[in-house]
């Protein structure tokens, strides 16, 4: 219950009782938490204090708001150890989600300076060029533009990567091995063309990541992709 005799501000106990609820299961995810109304009546506290926990409740990323219909309980982020090599295909079924990709765009093109400086290939070298949408149950995740060295992995088409996870083909069809991958993250505002796809607002916060992957010294992927700031967490352990 909440404690009004507390130096612990009203608003903030209100939020460590929806927390506890949510994270013990009591409130599970897409569950209607209860009304204003309803939680003034319970806790005999002002709509102002409960509408300032609800506030801030979203802004962390626990519940939603659906207009004229009330607020919900966030599902669950998905959460990345970054201490290994990952693929979104492995790590959606790992947490009980299909996993599916939309390819938006699909070309092969010569590469231009940028691309050849990063993949430390010729300009002009062959490439593939392909943007996906990835989606858990049907949901907008992710979005990932990738560059493919064409020579490595001659004859891929469009409906290859709808059907199969890329690092499959890579492994299966081209005996690929990966030695390691980098990543580095920036927070980045979502575009109004990329918030279209992730069915989100533009302006919405997102995680921009960059990988780059390598079979022994040559890399054989560099992938630019936006993830969702509501679905995903990332987590690293350091070490001394």
């Amino acid at each position: 219950m909440i404690n009004k005799d507390s130096r612990i501000p009203l608003y903030y106990q209100l939020m460590d009782i929806i927390i506890e609820q949510i994270e013990t299961g009591q409130l599970k995810e897409n569950d209607q938490i209860p009304s204003e109304r309803e939680l003034c009546d319970k806790f005999d506290i002002s709509r102002a204090t409960v509408r300032q926990a609800i506030q801030m409740l979203e802004r962390e990323g626990y519940v939603y708001k659906k207009h004229g219909k009330g607020t919900f309980v966030s599902p669950e982020k998905m959460k990345q150890d970054l201490l290994k090599f990952y693929s979104f295909t492995e790590e959606m079924k790992k947490i009980g989600k299909t996993p599916t990709s939309k390819v938006i765009e699909f070309e092969i093109i010569g590469c231009n300076e940028k691309i050849s400086r990063k993949m430390n290939i010729k300009k002009g070298e062959k490439i593939y060029k392909f943007t996906r949408l990835r989606l858990a149950d049907n949901e907008p995740m992710m979005l990932e533009t990738s560059y493919i060295p064409y020579n490595r992995f001659p004859g891929i088409k469009k409906n290859d990567l709808e059907k199969e996870a890329m690092y499959d083909i890579f492994t299966k069809r081209f005996n690929a091995v990966f030695t390691r991958a980098e990543e580095s993250f920036q927070s980045v505002l979502t575009r109004e063309d990329e918030a279209k796809l992730l069915n989100i607002k533009a302006g919405s916060p997102s995680m921009m990541i960059e990988r780059l992957t390598f079979e022994r010294e040559t890399i054989i992927e560099y992938t630019i992709g936006i993830a969702r700031g509501d679905k995903f967490k990332y987590h690293v352990v350091l070490k001394r």
